[in-house]
């Protein structure tokens, strides 16, 4: 296999409530292994909870998820932002509009001056996200 690049978010006891979610809105199939599963719980973890969570679309993202071990940060939002882009303008709309649900819309999605319809948003899990429809040739 070549390599590949795939955002993993470490979230603090929310990975699997994230996952549905995510899968609720960008489709494909949720794989979970918990801590309990690998002896993770004897290291102080929960055992219920998710030690590495993969989401794989239809539309061939990966996200994978999991929960922050004790001692370990799960801090959010900063330097670090999920993009998804294309030149679908309604799958694109519907993305935005799904994560934008219980989440915080930072830039609405509308055309830009560059062409393109481009929009930003905090979801829920306080994942950073922006959207991007190219514009038509």
């Amino acid at each position: 296999m070549a390599p590949r690049l795939s955002p993993y978010v470490s979230l603090p006891g929310t990975a699997r409530e994230a996952l549905e979610f995510y899968r609720s809105v960008l489709g494909g199939q949720v794989s979970t292994t918990t801590f309990g599963e690998f002896g993770g719980a004897a290291q102080g973890a929960d055992p219920d909870g998710v030690m590495h969570g993969q989401l794989d679309t239809p539309s061939g993202f990966t996200l994978m998820v999991s929960d922050a071990m004790a001692g370990t940060s799960s801090a959010t939002g900063g330097n670090v932002a999920l993009c998804l882009f294309g030149d679908d303008l309604e799958q694109l709309r519907g993305f935005f509009t799904g994560l934008a649900e219980g989440g915080e819309v930072t830039t609405p999605l509308q055309a830009q001056v560059w062409g393109d319809q481009y929009g930003a948003l905090t979801d829920r899990f306080g994942v950073d996200w922006m959207v991007n429809a190219s514009a038509p040739a």
